[in-house]
């Protein structure tokens, strides 16, 4: 059965890739639907238990995914996702990657392929969660190795070709100030790559909307807020893509006291979450934590009913505001030297390639035509640029690359957001220079990204 579905998957994969804005459109579309956590914590009362617990505590001997899809479908959600790898590194599917899976526990059945099974037969879509972040095989800062990229490789393709069309996967622990794994230690275009290379339709969305501004689509297809740890979509002024989670308890993984402790109250969770939401372009994904048997507790089951008794999909949200293409590669000008015209104060040249949208190099008041410049120290190629602001404000501007010897012109710009993103053909040079020709007050830079992405 395996090699069949590697032979679906890879035929799917040859077919021509869907617009990225239609994807994008069909995943707000959506609106609801039910995160699962459901892995080696569940034992442990922790969200994060010891990597080194043995997977002879995950037996959930009444494991029923049909359950969870039958209460997904009480609440009128559309989808499901399922943690298939948390942080600890437990795989809850038949992965040849490792032997710290499902099958080496007492309960030795596939979760992955359940769960997949019961949503698609009750009519529900299948999204899958993975984890970047492995502290049981030691895959965290400052210890990665070329073998931990050919482990996440390998799961993800296992993951990609073994369980038929996944609409979306999930990355978690990539990227995040408590992960602390960038996305060169972990190549992010790679990784990213290899999804849209299995399946081309697969929505790839990395948990990292703390970091990013909310105008621009950096590393993810879709902006992604964790709700729970205080990342918040704005209701007022979205425009993006979105998907924002939260827990229907007060963690994500089932713990002793869920089955007596008072679950989220639906009408709130309708009211402040699933409505205002929608209609800024975000999805909504609630957790639904099952216990040790496999089961969803009874009070989780009976707010989910309650929910679905008031709660509706109406149909399609409004048409999206078409967006760049994500920016998936390495940022060729974090870290290198900088230059600038004459500075405000404390706000110099570094804070703008030092990859936090927190900080902003600020020009002086007093400088008539503001320009910024990063060394690449060596002569590189180069085909998109982008340049991102505090706030909106700066209006026009030129780039101009330093090609053997001399300033070539690259482009001029015009325009209005906080994120600004230009692709161009391939130049190389060893300096890029912008000068700031238009701007309503006195001109910043959050970041000044250069990358070069493969076609």
């Amino acid at each position: 059965m395996a090699c069949a579905a590697t032979s679906t998957a890879r035929a799917q994969a040859q077919q021509a890739a869907t617009p990225l804005y239609t994807l994008q459109q069909q995943f707000v579309d959506l609106r609801f639907g039910m995160f699962i956590h459901f892995n080696i914590p569940t034992y442990a009362n922790q969200d994060w238990p010891d990597p080194e617990m043995s997977p002879s505590v995950f037996n959930p001997q009444k494991l029923n995914c049909d359950q969870w899809a039958k209460a997904a479908l009480s609440a009128n959600m559309t989808y499901g996702c399922l943690t298939t790898k948390h942080h600890s590194g437990f795989c809850i599917w038949d992965t040849k990657s490792t032997g710290y899976n499902v099958m080496n526990s007492p309960f030795k059945r596939d979760v992955v392929k359940e769960y997949v099974d019961a949503f698609r037969k009750n009519g529900l879509k299948v999204m899958l969660y993975y984890s970047i972040l492995d502290t049981h095989h030691k895959l965290r800062p400052n210890s990665i190795t070329p073998e931990h990229i050919a482990m996440i490789k390998k799961q993800i393709t296992e993951l990609l070709t073994q369980y038929g069309k996944i609409e979306a996967l999930i990355i978690d622990g990539w990227d995040a100030p408590w992960s602390r794994i960038s996305y060169d230690d972990v190549p992010f275009e790679e990784i990213y790559k290899l999804v849209k290379s299995l399946q081309p339709d697969c929505l790839f969305m990395d948990l990292n909307g703390a970091k990013y501004p909310a105008e621009g689509m950096f590393y993810t297809d879709i902006k992604t807020y964790e709700m729970g740890a205080g990342q918040r979509v704005s209701k007022e002024k979205n425009r993006m893509p979105a998907l924002a989670c939260l827990p229907i308890n007060d963690s994500w993984f089932w713990k002793t006291n869920f089955p007596e402790k008072p679950v989220k109250e639906p009408a709130k969770l309708i009211q402040e979450n699933i409505d205002p939401l929608n209609k800024v372009s975000c999805n909504f994904i609630l957790n639904v934590a099952p216990n040790r048997d496999g089961l969803i507790d009874s009070n989780a089951i009976a707010a989910l009913q309650e929910i679905g008794n008031t709660w509706k999909n109406s149909g399609p949200l409004p048409a999206l505001t078409k967006t760049d293409a994500p920016i998936i590669s390495h940022n060729l000008a974090h870290g290198k030297p900088t230059n600038s015209s004459w500075s405000f104060d404390m706000n110099i040249m570094d804070f703008a390639n030092d990859d936090d949208f927190g900080s902003s190099w600020t020009s002086n008041p007093e400088v008539q035509q503001p320009w910024y410049e990063v060394d690449l120290q060596k002569e590189q190629a180069f085909n998109a640029i982008a340049l991102t602001e505090s706030r909106p404000n700066i209006r026009g501007y030129k780039i101009e690359y330093f090609q053997s010897g001399a300033w070539k012109p690259l482009l001029k710009g015009e325009a209005e957001g906080r994120v600004k993103i230009h692709r161009f053909t391939t130049v190389k040079a060893s300096k890029v220079r912008i000068w700031l020709e238009s701007y309503r007050s006195t001109p910043s830079i959050a970041e000044l990204g250069i990358y070069n992405e493969k076609k």
